[in-house]
């Protein structure tokens, strides 16, 4: 029975969608990649899922792929490892992964990898021996972001800190980077910390609420996602804020390079953004059927980040709104970018 195409989301399991558990047809020239992305709670991850789909729909037309799967969760730890568990019976041949925890479904992950499953975790990646892994190199762009955010404060001042996903491996070793270089600018001090989910949302409403309580906020540390949230608080928060904004770390969210960008042009607003690229979806995609076909690559590779700054910020002044900035990553990029590379990590 051939694999439908599945974009399930909430508490949804393969078994409640009415699809069976009985192996799809595929071969090593055609095989069947699933998705199993824990969390799709903010644009980021809807982005990514988009530009795995897009990928994977054109693997399938073009003959390389029997089908594929896409899962979409609610953030637990336990709802994921029952999609990976429903993989692993459906016998697919490969699970890129965008994990809900560094080690929880390390389990899970060894046991698909011994029934035969490649296994690939990206962005948010899972510890698992035997998995690849995709990356970003969260610390070191967050610690490069940080630095000029103290430069741009004159190294003292009061912040607010934004932490992303609570329990992802992103947000730990994001907010672990931020703090190391809070312990060098003893100046600077921390006012707040708050969870933004790397939503604007939900940001917003996590700020609006500590707020009033806090002194004069000169600057905040996000981790993407939330930027525009973050902004619309102090916007909206009175004369207090009026003509004296804090810098705002951008997190490559179109809304917010607009707001800047309009800033920029008011009054000379200055910040810098860089963010992971949720087109790391299609750059999953394509290296996972490139490890399904035998393509031997490093353990873990490294995704470029997308940077905006004062120099380029007229470059993408008029992005359409409710996106995140990034590109879209080929099958040639990927051969070209990753499958290609070599490194004694193999």
């Amino acid at each position: 029975m051939k694999l439908k195409t599945l974009v399930a989301s909430g508490l949804a399991l393969l078994a409640g969608l009415g699809v069976s558990a009985a192996p799809a047809f595929a071969s090593a020239d055609k095989p069947v990649i699933a998705l199993s992305n824990a969390f799709y709670g903010n644009i980021w991850r809807h982005q990514m899922v988009e530009a795995f789909e897009a990928s994977a729909k054109q693997a399938k037309a073009d003959g390389k792929i029997a089908d594929y799967i896409i899962l979409n969760g609610d953030g637990s730890v336990s709802q994921q490892n029952s999609q990976i568990a429903e993989l692993i019976l459906k016998g697919v041949d490969a699970i890129a992964i965008d994990a809900a925890s560094e080690t929880a479904e390390n389990g899970m992950i060894q046991k698909a990898c011994r029934a035969g499953i490649k296994v690939i975790s990206f962005d948010s990646v899972a510890s698992a021996p035997c998995n690849t892994q995709l990356n970003f190199d969260f610390a070191g762009y967050k610690t490069a972001q940080a630095n000029a955010v103290m430069d741009m404060i004159h190294h003292k001042g009061n912040i607010v800190v934004v932490r992303g996903v609570k329990g992802s491996a992103p947000d730990v070793t994001m907010y672990g980077a931020q703090l190391a270089v809070l312990k060098k600018n003893p100046d600077v001090h921390v006012v707040a910390t708050v969870f933004g989910q790397c939503d604007a949302a939900v940001a917003q409403s996590a700020i609006a609420n500590v707020l009033p309580s806090l002194p004069h906020v000169d600057a905040v540390l996000g981790q993407g996602g939330d930027d525009y949230g973050d902004a619309q608080a102090f916007a909206q928060a009175g004369s207090a804020y009026k003509d004296h904004m804090p810098i705002v770390e951008g997190g490559g969210s179109s809304n917010f390079i607009r707001w800047w960008a309009a800033e920029n042009k008011a009054n000379g607003y200055e910040t810098i953004s860089m963010n992971t690229t949720p087109g790391i979806g299609s750059a999953a995609f394509w290296l996972t059927l490139g490890i399904v076909k035998g393509a031997n690559v490093p353990k873990t590779l490294i995704m470029p980040v997308a940077t905006v700054n004062k120099d380029n910020l007229a470059k993408y002044a008029d992005l359409p709104p409710n996106i995140i900035v990034s590109p879209t990553y080929s099958q040639d990029w990927v051969q070209t970018n990753l499958i290609n590379q070599k490194s004694a990590q193999n």
